[in-house]
């Protein structure tokens, strides 16, 4: 752990940059993500605000990696841990507010069931659907994240980003190049911030169709497991739950790792399982789905780090 100065910030912690935020040394990630496996980051950032982040990129080596962490909902963390700096979005970035009557502001760290409460209260809809994905406004604009008919790209306006030189934009969303859970968003970027448009709704419609969501999500998916959300993107004309029952892998184990028997494109960890069992189980379902089907089953959920 560095030394933290009287104020909170980090004044030295060794050949990094001074910050005003907090910087951790192998720093334990398990905790930060849904499936609670993997390794440690070499050091763990968590930025005052904007500025702060900006002025710490801009003096990082560029030789050094930096990984972007939201709620970790859709992430393998492998059990060799992270190299480099990841950085984590708190408090300061995830606040939301209402500029108009269609238009939200919402921090990089804001979650989906944070900007869907904010709307509904602003009596603004189309937007409900960010209720349902597990993670934060950086995840969902940089994955194109989408649920229920609709995506990131049907209501974002603009985001803000700080690039891995320290540079600050704002990008319009013609400009992002989205595509199925993908965007052309620089690689290193961090997404501090974005701004949403719906449309004027009735609060307590916009409750009832956000209680709709949760209720089918509760009742098809394993919500109350250790897990990464959707595992897979479906296939163009296919449905990736489909082919992986289909392939036999309902329910499919590896040590405390399972395919999931209420929603087979999710993985769970029973309790005790590493990250390299969660992957390898996931790679086992890619090879049982082309043997049976053909298809190649691409990951949606990101791995990151070094494999022990």
């Amino acid at each position: 752990m560095s030394a933290m100065p009287p104020s909170g910030g980090t004044r030295v912690a060794r050949d990094l940059p001074q910050t005003e935020g907090r910087l951790t040394e192998n720093a334990p990630l398990a905790p930060l993500v849904w499936f609670k496996s993997g390794g440690s980051a070499q050091w763990l950032f968590e930025p005052k605000d904007t500025a702060d982040l900006s002025a710490f990129l801009a003096a990082l080596d560029p030789a050094v990696p930096v990984l972007p962490l939201g709620l970790g909902s859709n992430l393998i963390v492998r059990d060799g841990g992270v190299p480099g700096v990841v950085i984590r979005l708190g408090k300061p970035f995830a606040k939301v507010s209402a500029i108009d009557a269609t238009t939200l502001v919402c921090g990089g760290g804001a979650s989906g069931i944070l900007v869907s409460s904010s709307a509904r209260d602003a009596g603004i809809g189309g937007v409900e659907f960010l209720r349902s994905i597990p993670g934060t406004v950086g995840g969902f604009v940089r994955m194109n994240g989408g649920a229920y008919g609709r995506e990131t790209k049907d209501v974002l306006v603009e985001c803000e980003i700080v690039l891995r030189s320290g540079e600050r934009c704002v990008l319009p969303v013609a400009a992002v190049g989205y595509s199925y859970r993908h965007s052309d968003l620089p690689e290193g970027c961090i997404v501090v911030s974005a701004t949403f448009r719906g449309h004027p709704g009735e609060p307590s419609l916009i409750q009832a169709e956000m209680d709709r969501i949760a209720a089918e999500r509760e009742a098809s998916q394993p919500l109350r497991s250790r897990t990464g959300g959707s595992t897979f993107k479906n296939p163009d004309g296919h449905k990736a739950w489909a082919l992986i029952d289909a392939a036999g892998c309902r329910g499919l184990t590896r040590g405390d790792a399972q395919v999931s028997e209420k929603h087979c494109n999710f993985l769970l960890n029973l309790g005790a399982a590493t990250s390299a069992e969660i992957e390898a189980l996931g790679e086992e379902v890619r090879d049982r789905v082309k043997a049976q089907s053909g298809v190649e089953l691409t990951w949606e959920i990101q791995r990151v780090g070094v494999v022990a």
